[in-house]
C-alpha cells in the first residue's frame, strides 16, 4: 500500500478524526461551524477538546499551544502542558472546552499600532474551529484568533475571517437572484505559490547581512547568473531533492497538498505549489510551508531564504495569489458555464472583480508593501508596482461587445445581450499567460502576482474578498429592486465594463510606455511603501472596511501604523548592518590590500631597475581611492541616522526612502567595485558566486 494516502493529514485532528472520535450530534455542530460559522456552544466544546487532548496524547503530545498570527506577518505559540495535579503528587492529563475555546498571551509585545500600551497586557486568542487543529513538534497546535483587552483584532486571522463572511453574505444574495437557493455558503479558495532560495548554510554564516537582514546589502554580480535561463525547470541537485521530499512529507502530514516543486529562474531559486483550498487555511497552511522550509533546510546544511530580493540583479521571490469564488457545491464562479443564466452569473462576478481591483488598486497595492518587496516589484519578472489587470484577447472582445452593444464574432449578426443569448463559449486557456501583469486571469482563477514570498496571505486576501464584497453589495442593491431582471443586469454589466475598462491591459507591463499610459488612464503608480501608505487613510478605503465589519477605522489606524513602523525598522536593521560590515570587514580588508599593493611598488622602485608593475599601480590608486568614496559615504549615512525625524510617522518613512537608502545605495557601489578589484585571499566574506553556486 502507498504510505502517502495513509500519512496525509495524520496529524491534523480532521473530519476523518472527528467523526470517529465525537458523538454525532457533536460531530454535525462542528460541521455547520466549520460550513457556515454556527457557534459551538460551551457543552460541545468541552467534548472536543477531551476528544481533540486524547487523540493528541496517542500522538505523543505532552503539550498544548494556541497558534495564532499577530502582525509580525508570522505565526506566536505559547505552550501548556495537559497536566493537572490530583494531590498526593500526582496528575493526570486534562484539557477542558475553556481551555480550547481561549487563551491569553501578551498583547502589548506584538505590534499593535497604538492599540495597546505596555502597561495594557492583557489580550486572548479564541479558538477559530473552521481551520482544524495540529499536531507540531509534538505540541498540539490551535489555530486562533488573537484581539485586545477590547476585543480589536491585533492579528491577521480575525479580518481575514471577517472578509470571507462579508463575501459570503454579499455572494449569497448575487446567486440568489439566478434563482439558486440550495447554494448555503459562498467562499474564497487560495492557492498560493511559494518561491524561495537555497543556499549552504557555512556560507550563509558568514554573512551578517544575510544573518540580520535576510538579503544581500551589497554584492558584485557574478560572471554566471541566470542569463543562459538553464535553471528554470532544470534537474533538481541531489541535496536540493533530499530537501524537497522530507519537506514533502512533513507537508502532507499536516495536511497541506504540496502540488508542484521545480527550479526556478535564478540559480538557487525554487517554487512549491499547493493545491487550491478555503483561504483561511490556505493562510495556515502557508505559514506551515515557510516555517518548515526553514528547518527542514538546517537539517540539510541550507538556508531558506524568503526575502523578496535576497540578490540584486536575480529574480526575486514572489507568492503567486491564486485567488477563486466557490460555492459549497463545489461550482466555481469564475468559470464561464453552459447556459445563460449561468454565463450571465459569471460575467457579473467578473465585473464585481474588475471594479473592484479598480476601485481599490491603492488598497491592493498596500496590501503587498514592504521594504522588502519595493525591492522586487518591476523587474526581473515581478509585476510593476502600477495594478492592472490581464483577461486575455479572447474575453476582453467579448467584454467590448456588451460595452459597445455590437456584434461579437461567433454571433450571427447579432448583439450580446446578457441572459437572452448565450454567451461564446470561452473554454479555458484560449490565450497565453502574462507574466508581467500583476492580476491575471488564467481560465477559472485569477493570479495576483504581487505579493512578496516572506509575506503572509492575508493582507492581500483580506483586500480582495472585502473589495469585491462592495461590488456585489452595489451589484444586489440594483437588482433586488429591478422590475426586469435581465435588462437591468444587461445594463449593469455594460456600464461596470465602460466605468472600469481602464484597469484592464493585456499587454507587457515591463514597458515604459505602458507606465505613461497608465498614468494617463489615471492610474496609480505608487513606487515605494512610503508613497502608498496613507492611502490607507483614504475615506473611501475606512468606509469601505467599516461597512462590511473587517476593521474598525481605529484597526485601520492601527494598520497604517504598523505599516510605517516595520517599513522604518526594516530599513535602520539594514543601514546599520551595511555599516558594521563596512567599518569592521570590508575598510579594513581592502586597506590592507591596498597596503601591501603599496609595499609591493615602493619596493620595486627602489630595488628594480625595472619600472613599477601597471597593474599594481593602476590597481592601488583606484582601491585607495574607492576605500576613501566608501568611508566618506559611510560618515554620511551615520550623519543621515543622527538626523531622523522624529515628529511624523509618514515623513520618518519617505526619510529613510530618499536619504538613508539612497546613501545605501551609493555606498554599495563602491563596495561591489572595490568587490570586483580586490584579490579573493583579502575580500572577507563570501561572494555571490559563493552563495548561489553553494549548494551542489
Amino acid at each position: 500500500m502507498n504510505p502517502i494516502p495513509e500519512t496525509f493529514g495524520s496529524m491534523v485532528f480532521n473530519d476523518s478524526v472527528m467523526r470517529q472520535r465525537l458523538p454525532k450530534d457533536v460531530f454535525q455542530q462542528v460541521q455547520l461551524s466549520m460550513t457556515e460559522g454556527k457557534r459551538l456552544d460551551s457543552a460541545a466544546a468541552t467534548v472536543v477538546a477531551n476528544a481533540m487532548k486524547d487523540w493528541a496524547i496517542e500522538k505523543g503530545a505532552t503539550h498544548y499551544s494556541h497558534w495564532f498570527q499577530p502582525m509580525t506577518g508570522i505565526t506566536a505559540e505559547k505552550h501548556e502542558s495537559f497536566l493537572s495535579p490530583v494531590g498526593g503528587g500526582r496528575v493526570i492529563m486534562e484539557f477542558s472546552g475553556k481551555e480550547l475555546i481561549q487563551g491569553e498571551p501578551d498583547a502589548s509585545s506584538f505590534p499593535s499600532g497604538g492599540l495597546r500600551a505596555t502597561f495594557e497586557a492583557r489580550g486572548y486568542t479564541a479558538w477559530d474551529p473552521t481551520s482544524y487543529a495540529f499536531i507540531k513538534d509534538g505540541i498540539l497546535c490551535i489555530p486562533t484568533a488573537f484581539c485586545s483587552y477590547g476585543g480589536e483584532a491585533l492579528d491577521k486571522k480575525t479580518p481575514l475571517l471577517r472578509s470571507m463572511e462579508a463575501i459570503n453574505r454579499q455572494g449569497l444574495r448575487i446567486v440568489r437572484l439566478f434563482g439558486n437557493n440550495r447554494v448555503t455558503s459562498i467562499k474564497t479558495t487560495v492557492g498560493p505559490e511559494q518561491e524561495y532560495f537555497l543556499i549552504d548554510r557555512e556560507v550563509y554564516e558568514k554573512r551578517k547581512d544575510l544573518i540580520y537582514t535576510g538579503r544581500t546589502l551589497f554584492g558584485a554580480k557574478p560572471p554566471k547568473g541566470q542569463e543562459l535561463d538553464d535553471h528554470y525547470f532544470g534537474a533538481i541537485k541531489p541535496r536540493v531533492a533530499a530537501f524537497m521530499k522530507e519537506l514533502n512529507e512533513e507537508l502532507w502530514k499536516l495536511g497541506v497538498m504540496a502540488k508542484t516543486e521545480h527550479n526556478e529562474v535564478a540559480p538557487g531559486q525554487h517554487e512549491l505549489a499547493p493545491i487550491f483550498t478555503t483561504t483561511n487555511i490556505a493562510a495556515d497552511h502557508n505559514q506551515l510551508t515557510m516555517e518548515l522550509m526553514r528547518k527542514i533546510a538546517k537539517k540539510h546544511d541550507m538556508v531558506c531564504l524568503l526575502h523578496e530580493k535576497p540578490f540584486a540583479g536575480l529574480n526575486g521571490s514572489g507568492k503567486h495569489n491564486n485567488w477563486s469564488i466557490c460555492t459549497n457545491e463545489g461550482v466555481n464562479l469564475l468559470e464561464p458555464g453552459e447556459t445563460p443564466y449561468e454565463n450571465a452569473q459569471f460575467l457579473l462576478f467578473l465585473c464585481a472583480v474588475i471594479q473592484a481591483v479598480d476601485d481599490y488598486q491603492d488598497m491592493l497595492r498596500i496590501s503587498v508593501a514592504s521594504a522588502a518587496n519595493d525591492h522586487r516589484l518591476g523587474a526581473n519578472e515581478a509585476p510593476p508596482a502600477v495594478v492592472s489587470m490581464f483577461l486575455g484577447a479572447e474575453l476582453e472582445s467579448i467584454l467590448n461587445a456588451i460595452e459597445n452593444e455590437a456584434p461579437y464574432g461567433n454571433v450571427k449578426k447579432e448583439q450580446i445581450k446578457v441572459g437572452v443569448h448565450v454567451l461564446p463559449k470561452f473554454p479555458r486557456d484560449t490565450t497565453d499567460r502574462n507574466r508581467t501583469s500583476p492580476f491575471a486571469f488564467t481560465g477559472n482563477k485569477f493570479e495576483f502576482r504581487m505579493p512578496g514570498s516572506s509575506a503572509s496571505i492575508s493582507g492581500v486576501n483580506v483586500v480582495l474578498n472585502t473589495a469585491v464584497a462592495e461590488s456585489l453589495r452595489q451589484y444586489a442593491d440594483i437588482l433586488e429592486q429591478a422590475e426586469n431582471f435581465e435588462a437591468c443586469l444587461h445594463d449593469l454589466i455594460r456600464d461596470v465594463i465602460r466605468s472600469h475598462k481602464r484597469i484592464v491591459f493585456n499587454g507587457n507591463g515591463y514597458d515604459e510606455a505602458w507606465i505613461k499610459e497608465a498614468e494617463s488612464r489615471g492610474l496609480l503608480n505608487l513606487r515605494s511603501t512610503p508613497d502608498c501608505v496613507p492611502y490607507y487613510l483614504a475615506q473611501k478605503n475606512i468606509d469601505l472596511f467599516v461597512r462590511h465589519r473587517v476593521y474598525s477605522e481605529t484597526e485601520i489606524r492601527a494598520r497604517y501604523q504598523i505599516k510605517l513602523d516595520s517599513y522604518c525598522k526594516v530599513l535602520h536593521m539594514e543601514a546599520q548592518t551595511l555599516l558594521e560590515m563596512t567599518r569592521k570587514e570590508i575598510l579594513p580588508s581592502v586597506s590592507a590590500y591596498v597596503r601591501d599593493l603599496t609595499d609591493s611598488v615602493l619596493t620595486r622602485r627602489e630595488y628594480s631597475t625595472r619600472s613599477a608593475c601597471r597593474f599594481e599601480t593602476e590597481l592601488e590608486e583606484k582601491l585607495g581611492g574607492l576605500v576613501d568614496a566608501a568611508y566618506v559615504k559611510v560618515l554620511a549615512l551615520e550623519d543621515a541616522l543622527r538626523n531622523l525625524p522624529k515628529d511624523d510617522s509618514l515623513r520618518l518613512a519617505v526619510f529613510y526612502r530618499d536619504e538613508v537608502l539612497s546613501r545605501m545605495e551609493e555606498l554599495r557601489h563602491d563596495l561591489d567595485e572595490m568587490e570586483r578589484l580586490t584579490a579573493a585571499e583579502y575580500w572577507p566574506l563570501p561572494t555571490y558566486g559563493d552563495l548561489l553556486f553553494s549548494v551542489n
